[in-house]
Parts: C-alpha cells; structure tokens; sequence
C-alpha cells in the first residue's frame, strides 16, 4: 500500500509532529509504503520512510498555504499514491486528519472580531469548508469524540465518515519510573525541594492554550509555595514573563523554551496543567498521564474525555478560580492520583494507533 502523509511544515517540537514520527514507524513496520510529504522538514526522517518535499513560491502565510495546497492537489492528479491523507486544509484528498480541529470553532472560542476580516483566516475558513464538503473526501480521523461531534454539527458529515482514533503515547518512553531517575536529578539541579509542588506546562500557542490563565491561576492558589515551569516556544514569552512580575509570582516561574527530550520535565513535575481554549487532544497531556501526571484541562479540550476524578480535573477555559481550585486540589492528592493517571492511557499505544489506521486504510482501498 503506498500511503502520502501531508505535513506543511514538521519540526521535531510540536504536538502533530510527534503524532507523524509515531504514526511514520508505526506503519513502516507493518509494511505500508509511506511517503511524508512537507514544505518544509526539520530532523531525521523516521526509518523505512521517504520524503517529498514541496515549497512553491510564496510570500506571506496565505499565500503559503494556498500554493502549498495547489502544489498538493497536483500530485493528487498524478495518482503516485493508493491514499493521501492530509495533515492540512486542502480539499480532493482521500483521508483528513483533523489533529487541529475545527478552524471556525477555535474562532468563536477566541472571540476576536477582528479575526472574521484577517486574510489568513478567511482563506483558511473556506479551504476548510470546501474540504469537509469535497466529493474526494473519504474518512475524516478525529484525535478526540469532542472534535468529532464538532464537524458532525458544522458540516453535516456521514457518520461513516468519521473516525475517532486517539494519538498512541510511546508507554515506554514516557513512564512513571522517570521519576525516581531523570525528576529528581532535574529537581535537585534546580534547587526545587522534593515537598514542593511543581506544576508543568508543554506546548507553544501560549494564549491558545491558556498560559495568561495558568498566571493569574498560580498567583490565586491558596498555597503559595507551587512552582510552575513553562516549557515550549512562543513569541509571547516576554508578555507573559512581564505578567508574571506584576502578579508578584516571577520568582516561582520559570520560562524553558523548548526542549527536544522533556521527559525530565515530566519526571520532575507532580501536576500537569493546560488550561486551553481549544485543544483538539495535546500530547503533551498524553505524555504526561503515561509519566504518572494527573492533569488538569478544560471542557473545550479533547484530553478532558480520558480523565476521571482520579487522574485530573476539568475546569471551563479562562476560569481563573477554577484552574486555581483545581491545581490546589491536584497538588495535594498528586502522589495517590499517579496510577490512576497511567492507566488513563494505558491502552493508547502506537502499535494500537497503527492497528485502527491500517485497518482503516485496508477498508479504503
């Protein structure tokens, strides 16, 4: 089967990538011929996989996407490939993976007027439109029910169309026995005391995914003796470490950038936490239940369906009470939450990952 992965840019940091690498090995070890296709590629290719690239002529984000999506839709008419599933807007493709959600939802959700006149976003609302509503379109696979339900309501999609597939964690990589190695290593070159809460945040898009929230959270806890660490890139970084000093709170943040391995971060940590405005399903909360983290996220995030009350809690984005209510709680129960937290994700391997979309794929062809 000779399978076309479409990926605009992939870069070894970000949530979807982390889905691609897992996905690219999963299924070249199960024999599918596949083919990552990307404008722009950073890192090592997963073994057994090929590349393509493609990188049209472009100036500015629209434009990008426009003639990278026609640069797409041109090796669609080649017919190189049994299937293409794409990772972007691009309508005449077989399979969509909606690993970003629903563009139109994470709109209404953000509430910026201003957004409705943005070049970029328009574009991107209609290529979304067109490609839920292409005749092409054959499976759609949905990382949560909660992004599920969604398309279903907005573009009145077949049911038959719509696969939940969660993301695979890696369970041996990211595991709770970290803790005792990597977390106290981490902790002790800190200067973080093993009685202190730490609190852990992973991801860039800090105001999607709610650092201003988490701020003024930490800075309203009962307990003023939680840590929080920020891990990921954003060009928000300055703003927020600004917001941090007038919360009073600067001394008990640390800003990390990103990191290529965060499994020490996980290791050292007791809570993770993502109070996000829209988050189809993170990995990064994934991860940090295979580690042994209880999590706390929002009713508007697709993490929020895996949890019960003894492995997170789920609060309503931009609740600053809530978040804080919660990250006490959490700070508190974390050591008698870990195992519930792992068994959460205990079923959510790669090898199952690859096993739906195989099947899936056979099905297709």
């Amino acid at each position: 089967m000779k399978l076309a992965i479409v990926r605009q840019k992939y870069n070894p940091f970000g949530g979807a990538e982390r889905f691609v690498a897992l996905a690219l090995t999963a299924l070249a070890d199960r024999g599918v011929d596949v083919t990552m296709v990307a404008r722009q590629w950073q890192g090592e290719a997963a073994a057994g996989v090929h590349s393509l690239r493609l990188d049209p002529f472009h100036i500015g984000r629209t434009w990008r996407d426009a003639s990278f999506a026609r640069a797409v839709q041109g090796l669609l008419a080649a017919h190189r490939f049994d299937l293409v599933q794409s990772h972007e807007r691009i309508p005449g493709c077989d399979i969509y993976r909606a690993g970003d959600g629903v563009h139109a939802t994470w709109l209404e959700l953000r509430g910026r007027a201003s957004d409705r006149y943005a070049p970029w976003h328009r574009y991107t609302l209609q290529a979304e439109a067109a490609m839920f509503r292409h005749p092409a379109l054959r499976a759609v696979v949905c990382n949560s029910r909660m992004v599920k339900d969604d398309i279903a309501r907005r573009f009145d999609l077949a049911p038959e169309k719509l696969h939940v597939i969660h993301n695979g964690v890696d369970l041996e990589r990211f595991h709770p026995r970290l803790r005792a190695g990597q977390g106290e290593g981490l902790r002790a070159k800190s200067g973080v005391g093993a009685a202190t809460p730490l609190i852990l945040y992973v991801g860039s898009g800090y105001e999607r995914k709610g650092v201003p929230t988490l701020l003024r959270a930490l800075a309203a806890m009962q307990r003023d003796d939680a840590r929080l660490w920020i891990v990921g890139r954003d060009k928000q970084e300055n703003l927020m470490r600004s917001l941090a000093q007038t919360l009073g709170i600067d001394g008990r943040v640390m800003f990390l950038g990103p990191q290529a391995d965060v499994r020490p971060f996980y290791a050292a940590a007791d809570v993770f936490a993502l109070p996000t405005i829209y988050d189809p399903l993170p990995n990064a909360a994934l991860e940090a239940l295979a580690c042994g983290l209880p999590v706390l996220t929002t009713t508007s995030c697709g993490a929020a369906e895996l949890l019960d009350g003894d492995s997170g809690r789920v609060v309503t984005a931009g609740d600053v009470a809530a978040v804080a209510a919660g990250l006490d709680e959490l700070c508190t129960r974390a050591p008698a939450m870990r195992a519930a937290a792992r068994r959460r994700v205990a079923q959510l391997s790669p090898a199952e990952m690859a096993t739906q979309l195989v099947a899936l794929y056979t099905q297709l062809v």
